[in-house]
């Protein structure tokens, strides 16, 4: 899913973010744990009852040259009470860009950061199209939530493809329709191989 810088800008635009909120997502980039809200009492005690969140499944990647990777192992997201929105399992071979930041801003929030497991869902999501696009979008702010990233960057992004997603979204479903995949069956074994090469290939 490509975000362009200027469906960026309108993002920031559109919930508010000036200098302040990019001074925040700075500060948090380069201090450990600066991602980490408080948390309320209501949800430690649920994080203490399910100490594994609503994630399974850590991240096996393979990586094509050209940075996309793929899923060595399947992951799993499970909504929590009150999240109205469908668990999503994402299988082994998917792949995925993480999250679809513009180059200009990678140094404020790089594709691969806390994010990137939200991400991958979401991109997913986006992909299989069998909910709805606000529902992949809830399910990306949700599991960013659980992730603790910190509340301007899940504003940023949320609000990012909330203006920004249809167009992405209608890029997949007509990709799908052209007989596109982008769940591998066969990995490389070549690590000089780009995806734009491997996508191509008659045996998928």
């Amino acid at each position: 899913m490509i975000h362009s810088r200027r469906v960026f800008l309108r993002a920031c635009a559109v919930v508010g973010l000036g200098a302040t909120a990019f001074d925040s997502l700075a500060a948090q980039s380069g201090q450990s744990g600066a991602y980490a809200d408080p948390i309320a009492a209501d949800e430690w005690m649920k994080k203490w009852m399910n100490p594994l969140g609503a994630a399974v499944g850590p991240l096996h990647l393979g990586r094509f040259a050209d940075r996309m990777y793929y899923l060595l192992k399947e992951i799993e997201w499970k909504p929590e009470p009150g999240q109205n929105v469908p668990g999503v399992r994402v299988p082994v071979g998917f792949v995925t860009d993480f999250a679809s930041i513009p180059r200009a801003f990678w140094a404020l929030l790089p594709p691969d950061g806390l994010y990137a497991y939200p991400a991958i869902l979401h991109d997913y999501l986006y992909w299989d199209q069998k909910g709805s696009r606000a529902d992949a979008d809830l399910t990306l702010r949700y599991a960013m939530e659980e992730f603790k990233v910190g509340r301007p960057t899940i504003e940023t992004i949320y609000r990012g493809v909330r203006v920004g997603g249809d167009a992405a979204w209608r890029a997949n479903e007509s990709l799908k329709l052209r007989g596109d995949k982008r769940v591998l069956k066969q990995f490389p074994t070549d690590p000089t191989t780009p995806w734009s090469t491997w996508k191509n290939r008659p045996v998928f």
